[in-house]
């Protein structure tokens, strides 16, 4: 058989196709059995793409905040911060984030309607969040026919200042507690004979509005921690409003105090366990008649145990 140009088989001869990445195929025979006389070059075969990598899906990070607790005046809410915070502000004021991402934030008797939590990410996004807080009805007492307090005495206007001053500084101290995590009790069961918020008006001139609860029970019933705290004041000689005194630090800004005490079981410093006795009631300072009266502060914020203990126990 004769080849008549190149590229071209004799009569009866079959084309050889190779495919790109197939392997090559043996040459086909003419009708007499003889192979092609100018049979195609074998392909070098090639090789398969490379596999490729199946990636896991991408799970967005978590950019919400998550709450426990009420937005209301005078409450407390505990909250996680979004994955990634590298800083946290409530009202444009910057507060602490535990290691774990918990925060606390609280609002005060008094606070507007609305307040704002702003998350700074390590990105340098921001995730913030406009929370609704609840107004409140403050029993509210007008006494028309009655003066506002008389001026203070000498006496006292000498002593308040250091007092004050005390008070300021054990309520600054962050002792690193983990108290305010826990479920608050209360410090002692009994009638509650005065609110958190309660306000009275002399001749339309407003009286300082009540901080805390006052419970009303005899001298010398035992007060017990509320949550574990570390001691930051332990008042035996009488303040001339409080009396004998006891703050507790719970952390994170958190402290309870406990006024017009008649004994006082721990000294400063003193670490102490949710239920631990800590006094006993009275009715030193300026008090009426033997009761407990305790108070809650986060920070600047004066806010109402009874949000943060729940309804009082029956005895």
């Amino acid at each position: 058989m004769t080849v008549k140009g190149a590229g071209r088989l004799a009569a009866g001869a079959v084309t050889v196709v190779m495919l790109a990445g197939c392997a090559a195929v043996p040459p086909p025979v003419n009708r007499a059995g003889e192979a092609p006389a100018t049979p195609q070059a074998a392909a070098t075969p090639v090789p398969p793409p490379p596999p490729v990598a199946i990636r896991a899906p991408i799970v967005p990070a978590d950019r919400e905040f998550h709450y426990d607790g009420k937005f209301i005046q005078g409450g407390m809410v505990r909250g996680k911060i979004p994955s990634g915070t590298r800083s946290l502000t409530f009202d444009g004021k910057t507060i602490p984030v535990a290691d774990d991402g918990r925060f606390l934030i609280a609002f005060d008797r008094d606070h507007g309607e609305q307040a704002l939590l702003v998350a700074t990410l390590s990105d340098g996004s921001k995730v913030s969040k406009t929370l609704p807080v609840a107004k409140r009805a403050w029993r509210i007492q007008r006494l028309n026919h009655l003066p506002k307090v008389s001026q203070p005495s000498a006496e006292f206007q000498r002593r308040r200042p250091k007092e004050l001053d005390q008070i300021h500084a054990a309520r600054a101290i962050d002792t690193g507690s983990q108290g305010w995590r826990q479920d608050f009790m209360w410090p002692a069961t009994g009638r509650i004979s005065g609110v958190f918020g309660s306000q009275r008006f002399y001749q339309g001139e407003p009286g300082a509005y009540h901080s805390g609860v006052d419970i009303a029970v005899p001298t010398g019933t035992p007060v017990l921690a509320p949550a574990d705290g570390v001691v930051t004041l332990a008042q035996s000689d009488p303040f001339t409003l409080e009396g004998k005194l006891v703050f507790l630090d719970h952390g994170m800004g958190l402290n309870s105090v406990f006024i017009h005490l008649s004994k006082i079981d721990v000294h400063e410093g003193d670490h102490v366990k949710r239920g631990q006795k800590i006094a006993e009631s009275g009715s030193t300072g300026r008090a009426t008649g033997p009761h407990l009266h305790w108070g809650l502060k986060w920070r600047d914020a004066r806010i109402d145990p009874m949000l943060i203990a729940g309804p009082m126990p029956k005895r």
